[in-house]
């Protein structure tokens, strides 16, 4: 069957010496991973981009998972490279990134797909569905270069040496992918032995020790390693949220505090939590700290992170909110009940949320490790909060569902107990007014954009971005 061809070409902001060597680092690679698919990495022959370095991924396909086997060819550092498949669901697919000088400073990235669907005839009936996710595949990938790409021609032009906790997780792979790609060396701490040559550091909040000479060759530090607070609340569960946090935090910090040569920043994580449950009440970071477990959890959290502040760190203490991403925690929760058009909103749905999206928590954590007007408590939630029966509405039409199956509010108590009360029913409108002061730009500010870029639900490419398709 004869080939098809998908093309999208963008502006990019920066010169193209840049936009092909943010390419070329292996963080690319994670950054570019749609949310909304489930896309895994099962090996790489290698981490640098070269010739003949093969990548296996496991993608799904309804109930079942397909292998997919690529190779990079024709590398030029400089100019692009091409990915074909060397096993997989195509009869053929040749994927050429081509990036180009605008003569004006700026640069183009052009991402051009030669394919062919399998079975013949019978894969053809397929290809309309094809076209259409790799539109909306590959506005969400220009959106996210554009936007990287900017963010780190913002910074400063120099390379850090960030240690970071929990990297394995949802904010932490994230944050650890968009350094790499940036140009920053990454070292991630491991509860285990450090293995030589692979940049961990390792630590063990329960034995209370720490690889102190590790952490003197480190620019920042990053924490946010944590046990889930998802799940019965348990005294066994409440004293690990308690205790996996308050102290892990504290054997970082105080190893901060005696090393020679520290870090110079500690971005710690915390919740919006800490402010309990304040109804309508519009809070930032002068407001008063609430009551309940999660802001006496918060306030033990933060508190652990003094004595790297007494010793001259500069501590900034992120109070998250309820972090949207496809990949991973409340949103990939959500999302099959509300697809299946059994989603609703929770009690009078009148109580309000403080959410951010991921892109824009790991740009914020970026701007932390060199924005000295960020210091001390920073919210870290977007700037438009939404009620819970705004969000589960707008969610429900992002994905063209009903949202007719609201949770009572004893049903939620007394299935869930405690942490349904403040998880679920307790309203936070939290504003990030500090992070806003410090000049910060929240790529997405409005939830329903949010919901659509990372559920791959018709995102809005960059300007001036043609797709098209043959």
């Amino acid at each position: 069957m004869a080939d098809r061809r998908f093309s999208a070409v963008s502006p990019m902001p920066v010169p193209v010496d840049r936009l092909a060597s943010w390419h070329m680092r292996p963080g690319a690679f994670g950054r570019l991973v749609p949310p909304w698919r489930d896309i895994r990495v099962v090996d790489r022959s290698g981490q640098a981009l070269r010739d003949g370095l093969r990548l296996t991924l496991s993608l799904p396909a309804g109930p079942f998972r397909l292998r997919w086997e690529a190779m990079h060819r024709e590398v030029d550092p400089r100019r692009g490279f091409v990915d074909e498949q060397v096993r997989g669901p195509f009869a053929r697919w040749v994927h050429r990134h081509h990036f180009e000088d605008d003569g004006t400073g700026g640069s183009r990235l052009r991402d051009e797909i030669d394919w062919s669907p399998p079975f013949g005839p019978l894969g053809a009936l397929g290809a309309e569905f094809v076209g259409r996710d790799l539109e909306r595949m590959f506005a969400y990938r220009h959106v996210v270069t554009q936007a990287d790409l900017a963010r780190h021609a913002e910074a400063p032009d120099r390379t850090l040496r960030v240690a970071v906790s929990g990297a394995g997780g949802l904010v932490g792979a994230a944050l650890c992918a968009f350094l790499d790609s940036g140009g920053h060396e990454v070292h991630r701490l491991v509860r285990r032995p450090a293995r030589p040559g692979k940049r961990e550091i390792s630590y063990d909040p329960v034995g209370g020790t720490i690889d102190t000479d590790a952490l003197a060759g480190m620019d920042t530090v990053v924490h946010l390693a944590g046990e889930s607070i998802m799940g019965l609340w348990t005294e066994a569960k409440k004293a690990r949220i308690r205790d996996s946090r308050v102290d892990s935090t504290r054997l970082i910090s105080c190893a901060l505090a005696r090393v020679a040569g520290r870090p110079r920043v500690l971005v710690n994580a915390s919740a919006v939590g800490i402010y309990g449950d304040r109804g309508d009440e519009t809070l930032d970071e002068t407001s008063a700290l609430g009551v309940g477990f999660l802001a006496d959890v918060g306030r033990a959290w933060e508190a652990a992170t003094e004595p790297a502040e007494a010793a001259g760190v500069r501590v900034v203490r992120l109070r998250i909110g309820v972090v949207l991403s496809g990949a991973g925690g409340t949103l990939a929760a959500l999302r099959p009940l509300f697809g299946a058009g059994l989603g609703g909103r929770i009690g009078d749905g009148r109580q309000a949320m403080s959410w951010i999206a991921l892109d824009d928590l790991v740009a914020l954590i970026h701007a932390a490790l060199w924005n000295e007007a960020l210091a001390g408590a920073v919210n870290a939630t977007a700037p438009e909060p939404v009620t819970n029966a705004g969000f589960t509405s707008i969610l429900a039409r992002v994905l063209r569902r009903p949202a007719i199956a609201p949770v009572p509010a004893f049903v939620v108590r007394g299935a869930l107990g405690e942490m349904g009360r403040e998880l679920l029913l307790a309203g936070l409108r939290v504003l990030p007014a500090r992070a806003t002061a410090a000049g910060f730009r929240f790529d997405h500010s409005g939830v329903e954009g949010a919901l659509r870029h990372t559920l791959g639900r018709r995102p809005a490419p960059p300007d001036g971005t043609r797709l098209e398709r043959g």
